[in-house]
């Protein structure tokens, strides 16, 4: 074992720690069932990998808003697709309490989400291929609300990440069909019951 003059708790020990495995993260790197990777494996591959920049501690919300555009420009260079912004708000033709706010329309038939998450995240979906589970449900809303839609292109944005800032993730309908109805069915029985309930509680 070697033993290094750092005092903890420093900035020096903050940047030491970087791109290592230490104790406090150890159990977000053991998979304990399969061979799969935790997000704690992404983290400190994203430490090695990704620049520091000062929108690092930024509003993870406000960053996604304020990488929108540049995502969406670079996606277009990468695809060689024109998309349209500013598409206002898509509503469901079989009930208007269901509707979407979308990134960017491309054609009748595709459209594409961007997502400008940590660099551990952009890095897990990009070895992954696969979109987080937390975003599937937003995901299908484009399927569900615009019933002409084929694809949608799932655009993953980080310039933190030199190597690859941009990748995406083509959602296909034809793949997802029993999924999009899932969703579709349960939306409108919480709508019924949400109307329900109000007409309850109106006086």
């Amino acid at each position: 074992m070697k033993r290094l003059d750092i005092q903890q708790n420093t900035e020096d020990w903050l940047e030491w720690r970087k791109g290592k495995i230490t104790g406090s993260r150890l159990n977000d790197i053991i998979v304990k069932r399969g061979n799969g990777r935790k997000i704690g494996f992404y983290e400190v591959l994203a430490e090695r990998l990704a620049i520091k920049t000062d929108s690092d501690n930024e509003d993870v919300m406000q960053r996604g808003h304020d990488l929108e555009e540049i995502a969406l420009t670079a996606f277009e260079e990468v695809t060689g697709k024109k998309v349209k912004r500013d598409c206002g708000v898509w509503v469901s033709d079989e009930n208007e309490h269901i509707a979407l706010s979308p990134d960017g329309e491309i054609s009748k038939t595709e459209a594409c989400e961007v997502k400008c998450l940590s660099s551990a995240r952009h890095l897990q979906v990009y070895f992954e291929k696969e979109i987080p589970s937390e975003y599937e449900a937003q995901a299908m809303q484009y399927f569900i609300v615009n019933e002409k839609l084929e694809q949608l292109y799932f655009v993953f944005f980080d310039p933190r990440i030199p190597a690859k800032p941009l990748h995406y993730i083509i959602i296909d309908r034809s793949e997802w069909e029993d999924t999009i109805e899932t969703y579709k069915t349960y939306q409108k029985e919480a709508l019924e019951d949400i109307a329900l309930k109000v007409a309850e509680l109106s006086f």
